[in-house]
Formats: C-alpha cells, sequence, structure tokens
C-alpha cells in the first residue's frame, strides 16, 4: 500500500503531479522541474521529506554503540547539536545506507535515514543496538521540510520568535537547533540539506506540519518536488542511495573515503572488508563526467574507458549548467580532470566523448572551475 505525507493534500492543491517513490506518493513537480530548480539555486524552496526517517537512539552506551556501527567516527561530535555525515556498512563494507546522526546529548543521539531503506535500516540498527542495550525509537510523530537556497535561512528565521530566530542566525553548518516558531510550534531546526545551497532541514510534529508549509509559502517559499532534488543534488554530487551506492559497493567506490575513519582502536562494522580492499588497491572508482554534445546521460548506459567498462549511475541534465552530467563507476584508473582521458558513453551505439571532472560540478550556484 501507498504511504502518504501528512502534506499530500497540500500537495494535490498546488497542482503537483504526484508520483510512486519508493512507496510513498510524494510531488514530481508542481508544473516546471527546470523552474523549482532554478529557485533553488536563485531564491528559495521547499521539498517535503516526510518520508525520511527519524530515529532516536536513547542509552548510556549510546556513543560506544554509533562506534561499532558507522564507519565515520562519532567521536567527532562533542558538541550537543553538531552532525556528522556517514555511511553504515555490513560486514562485507558494502553500504547499507547512508545517514546523518546528530548527537544531543550523551544518551540521545539522533538518526536520520533514508524512506527507500526504511524497513532494512531499523532491523539492522535494532539488531545492532540489542547488545548495547540501547532504546531505538522510529519518530513517526515528525514530519520534515527541507528549505533551500539562497535567501532560505531569513525566509525560515523571519517564522521564529525571538529567542529562535537569534538562536538559528547562529547556528552554524552541519549543526542543529531546537527553536519555538512564533506561533508555538516546537522545531528541530538543522542547518543541512541535499541541493548544495544553504538552508534549514525542519523536523516538526506531524500535527503542525500543514501549518509550517502554509506560513512558508505565505513567506514567499515555493514548493519543488523530486525532479529538481535530484538535479539539484547531482549538480552538487551528493550520491543518490540504491542509484549510485548500495550493498554492492563499498564507500571507497562511490567517492566516499572522506567519510570513512580508520581510527586506532575502533572496530566498527565493514572495517576489515575495507582495509582488505585498501591493500589490494582499488577495482572500482566513481568519476564525475561533464558531456559537451547535446544529448542526456541516463543511468545504466555503457561507459568506455582505457582500463575497462562501465556505467552511467546517476546522470541528467543540468538546468544550471546547460549540459549533461553524470556519475559514472568506471575500473580504476588515473582520469586527469579536464580531459576526456580516452572516455566515451555509447549512446544508443554511438560514442560520444566525454570530460571526466571533479565534482561538485556545482557550488553555491556556480559552476565550478573546468566544468
Amino acid at each position: 500500500m501507498t504511504r502518504k505525507t501528512i502534506l499530500n493534500e497540500s500537495h494535490r492543491a498546488l497542482g503537483a503531479r504526484m508520483v510512486d517513490f519508493g512507496g510513498w506518493d510524494m510531488p514530481l513537480h508542481y508544473g516546471s522541474q527546470v523552474d523549482e530548480h532554478h529557485q533553488v539555486r536563485r531564491d528559495a524552496g521547499m521539498f517535503d521529506v516526510s518520508h525520511m526517517t527519524v530515529v532516536d537512539l536513547h542509552g548510556a552506551r549510546t556513543r560506544e554503540f554509533l562506534r561499532r556501527l558507522l564507519a565515520n567516527n562519532i567521536d567527532k561530535l562533542q558538541k550537543p547539536g553538531k552532525a556528522l555525515y556517514s555511511a553504515m556498512l555490513d560486514d562485507k563494507g558494502g553500504v547499507i545506507d547512508d545517514l546523518i546522526v546528530y548527537y544531543l546529548g550523551e544518551e540521545f543521539f539522533r538518526l536520520v535515514v533514508n524512506a527507500a531503506t526504511r524497513d532494512k535500516d531499523l532491523a539492522w540498527i535494532n539488531a545492532q543496538a540489542r547488545p548495547f542495550g540501547i532504546e531505538v525509537r522510529e519518530r513517526e510523530d515528525f514530519a520534515m521540510v527541507a528549505v533551500q537556497g539562497p535567501t532560505a535561512r531569513e525566509r525560515v528565521i523571519g517564522l521564529l520568535d525571538a529567542a529562535g530566530a537569534q538562536a538559528a542566525g547562529k547556528l552554524g553548518r552541519f549543526a542543529a537547533v531546537e527553536v519555538t516558531a512564533k506561533d508555538g510550534t516546537p522545531l528541530f531546526l538543522a542547518r543541512t540539506g541535499y541541493t548544495g545551497e544553504d538552508g534549514f532541514e525542519v523536523v516538526v510534529p506531524v500535527e503542525r506540519a500543514v501549518a509550517l508549509w502554509d506560513a512558508l509559502l505565505s513567506a514567499g517559499v515555493k514548493p519543488a518536488g523530486l525532479g529538481a532534488r535530484d538535479t539539484l543534488r547531482l549538480e552538487a554530487g551528493m550520491n543518490l542511495y540504491g542509484q549510485d551506492m548500495d550493498e554492492s559497493v563499498t564507500p571507497y567506490e562511490a567517492a566516499l573515503a572522506w567519510t570513512v575513519s580508520l581510527d586506532e582502536g575502533r572496530d566498527f562494522i565493514g572495517r576489515d572488508a575495507l582495509q582488505a580492499q585498501q591493500a589490494a588497491g582499488g577495482v572500482r572508482q566513481m568519476i564525475g563526467i561533464v558531456m559537451d554534445e547535446k544529448g542526456v546521460l541516463r543511468h545504466g548506459q555503457r561507459v568506455l574507458t582505457p582500463n575497462g567498462e562501465g556505467e552511467i549511475l546517476s546522470g541528467t541534465f543540468s538546468p544550471t549548467l546547460g549540459k549533461a552530467i553524470a556519475f559514472a563507476r568506471v575500473p580504476a584508473g588515473d582520469f586527469a580532470a579536464g580531459g576526456d582521458g580516452g572516455v566515451r558513453v555509447d549512446i544508443r551505439g554511438r560514442e560520444v566523448p566525454v570530460r571526466v571532472v571533479k565534482f561538485p560540478f556545482v557550488r553555491e550556484g556556480q559552476a565550478q572551475p573546468g566544468i
């Protein structure tokens, strides 16, 4: 049965085209995916991300548990409110999911995990948490709205009471704070996002989500759907679980080596497999590519390199750049950024040259050097 967020009727009232996304009835766009993309890059847009799963962890051994669960080192979080991005791995080093963890107290951490992986994530987390005596609580009483873009922060701050506005104004990147809206609604405000723009991801009690959405509309924030969310995150060089990585892929093969902390004395799940892969040398790697010819790069297209064949993972037409961009997983090798390196993409039997580039492709609305 398809699930609906609390904002489903709000989307329909705004004329959204609805689609199935991981078992959820979600808005693809509200008329123009490209207009929504540009709205986020140039001003402010908002996304219903209430299908994401908020999981609260409580217990005296929560930090010890997260040292074991995550490939990144939870000990980087020492100040309440700070956040960390990490992969959660299986014993073979494959990515079960990528997530954000918030440190809210020594016995209280919050995870936000992907919607499509909810069931397997909860099963895995519960199984691993049991020996540590951790209480794992899925927060179905919360909804979430992401407000993103150059003016996103000021639009949200304008809805807060005086104390909340002051706290939100001081909030650093990858950190969160609990605030109160002018109408008394309690909000968990995180300066995070999935678009490459500044902004907030706002966790709100389900019963107050429609009021928050309407307040943001009144403040001039326009809605954006899954289509724009996908083109924005790809331009920003951000992976999509299930398309760019899954259990068959390690962080090293998903350009996420920066999220792996091989700190001494911490035996996290999947560490042995990652160290064995590291010692053996990489077999596959993820690269960014740009196609200067007309056309669109799409998932599953064959990629030809001097080292062998690979395939397109996420691919799209970039509204900001006006050309096709993609992630590709290819045999490991030395690809000089900015040159074609002999890399081609098979598009309906025609080998089209592409350039290998460093991602992100776009940062704060601007094309990166060499793109």
